[in-house]
């Protein structure tokens, strides 16, 4: 029995214990504006996988000038949002119904909205192994230009063994591969750079012609005053067959004045921001040209497409045909930076945001 003297137990009940739900860390958009938009956060996890999903822990996640678009506004998103359409990981669980993939593998994937995320949903259909031989870091660095590269060489405009194309942003992601897939045609590529650096670089992966958009940095020309014109001038007067084009505003109508008759403009991209509406009469007296705009999901609509291409991709990275170039690796919580970078063009290669 107690004493009558003895203190009181002051010691309060022990509360029950609440589970503490998983985070990730995770970039936001709350707002369309400039990179200062991009948030780091610490998001729920996403939980168990649904029907045809895989879940995955993040490697690396690529960054693309389709994120800045979707930042900016350019193509809408409904907020608060998590940016990031491309990246690599390992499957952590498989959902209901999913075939082609188990737990442990090694899978990237493109087109997946929210892969600036610690882990990712990923819909079987958009996802693909990565071989044994390629690191994921490669993988998603790989993946969208390697197919954008894929398509524009295949689909877009086939150019031919002693055709001669200009090359916009040669020393950039898409650049530094699509030049490489159009020198193992035997097909002159004349290219477009803005640096001593990138000039280097576009000339080490192939780039036949480099063509300085502040001239060639010794006093002896400005190119970038008048593109066509220099253009004009390495062919002879007559014009390139074909123009892969991602810089979009800026070079649009330089682009179409460096066409020969009948000549191709490949449009795939805006980095220096959306072209203005085109009066079509400009292609009959340029010379009966021809004006494309693609899309990378246009060109992996079907499972089987997209197993194909990115196949290739892989392949062609294994046997050396690719090279691919990571220009910068940033921690996620640093995307902002990545995006100022790539918007700057003060890059070249493929840059990856890693958790």
């Amino acid at each position: 029995m107690p004493s009558a003297n003895a203190a009181p137990n002051l010691t309060p009940p022990t509360a029950p214990s609440t589970p503490t739900t998983p985070t990730v860390p995770t970039i936001e958009i709350r707002e369309t504006g400039g990179p200062d938009v991009l948030l780091p956060v610490d998001r729920p996890a996403p939980g168990a996988p649904g029907d045809g999903q895989i879940l995955v822990q993040l490697a690396a996640a690529g960054v693309n000038f389709i994120d800045i678009y979707r930042r900016e506004g350019r193509y809408p998103l409904p907020l608060p949002a998590v940016p990031g359409e491309e990246g690599s990981g390992t499957v952590l669980a498989v959902g209901p119904g999913v075939t082609r993939f188990a737990v442990g593998d090694r899978v990237a994937w493109t087109t997946v909205l929210g892969s600036y995320a610690g882990q990712v949903l990923v819909p079987e259909d958009k996802a693909i192994v990565v071989p044994d031989g390629i690191d994921l870091h490669t993988a998603a660095a790989a993946l969208v230009q390697g197919m954008t590269a894929h398509y524009l060489v295949n689909d877009s405009y086939r150019a031919q063994p002693g055709e001669t194309v200009l090359v916009h942003a040669a020393a950039g992601g898409v650049g530094l591969l699509l030049t490489q897939l159009l020198k193992r045609r035997d097909v002159r590529v004349l290219g477009t750079v803005s640096s001593p650096e990138k000039q280097k670089l576009a000339e080490a992966n192939g780039v036949d012609d480099v063509i300085r958009y502040d001239g060639d940095g010794n006093g002896n020309g400005d190119c970038g005053q008048d593109l066509a014109a220099e253009v004009r001038r390495l062919t002879g007067g007559e014009g390139v067959h074909a123009v892969y084009d991602g810089v979009g505003a800026a070079t649009f109508d330089a682009s179409l004045d460096s066409l020969r008759r009948r000549g191709t403009l490949v449009l795939f991209g805006g980095a220096s921001g959306p072209v203005p509406p085109v009066d079509v009469m400009r292609l009959l007296w340029g010379g009966s040209l021809t004006l494309t705009r693609p899309y990378l999901e246009h060109f992996r609509a079907t499972v089987e497409e997209f197993t194909w291409r990115a196949g290739e991709v892989f392949a062609h990275i294994a046997d050396g045909t690719l090279r691919i170039t990571v220009g910068g690796t940033y921690p996620l919580a640093r995307a902002r930076d990545a995006h100022a970078d790539l918007a700057a063009r003060r890059t070249t290669g493929k840059l990856l945001l890693v958790p």
